[in-house]
């Protein structure tokens, strides 16, 4: 009776030591808070693109790790992600008139409505569409970041 007491309690010990070592090597999880400013229009919304990678930022949902939009409430709206792992990524922003969750542009690829990215880069006929190292950022804990909205091109 003894020695299956004793067989119990090691089997016990060596199941929590194992579970304890499995949280102790699980992958930190972050929250990214995101803080769009200076929209001119009070309707619709503000939709956020979290890129994780160069592929198809910032147009397309290529690399896309997560998205979602935010109704617009005054001339600033903030949105949470959670749930990111730690690394590099890139955000692009658009305030969406028209509902279709995109970026509208013209013929030239001139955006319509306004548009912005994390790092807030240049974004001009000269130096064209910004690539994903002039927007990315780390991301190893918690993070917020601000976007400044731009409604034409830069000169």
């Amino acid at each position: 009776m003894l020695k299956i007491s004793h067989v119990r309690h090691l089997l016990l010990v060596t199941l929590l030591s194992i579970s304890c070592s499995q949280v102790a090597n699980a992958e930190p999880i972050t929250k990214l808070t995101i803080s769009v400013n200076g929209i001119r229009h009070q309707k619709g919304e503000i939709c956020f693109r979290i890129y994780a990678g160069e592929k198809g930022f910032p147009m397309k949902n290529t690399s896309e790790v997560q998205s979602g939009c935010a109704k617009i409430v005054g001339n600033s709206v903030t949105k949470s992600f959670s749930g990111l792992k730690p690394g590099t990524y890139a955000v692009a922003v658009v305030d969406d008139q028209n509902g279709d969750r995109k970026l509208n542009t013209d013929f030239l690829g001139i955006p319509k409505e306004g548009f912005g990215l994390s790092k807030n880069p240049t974004v001009s006929m000269l130096t064209g569409t910004p690539k994903f190292r002039d927007a990315s950022f780390v991301v190893n804990k918690n993070t917020k970041i601000d976007i400044f909205l731009k409604y034409s091109l830069d000169p």
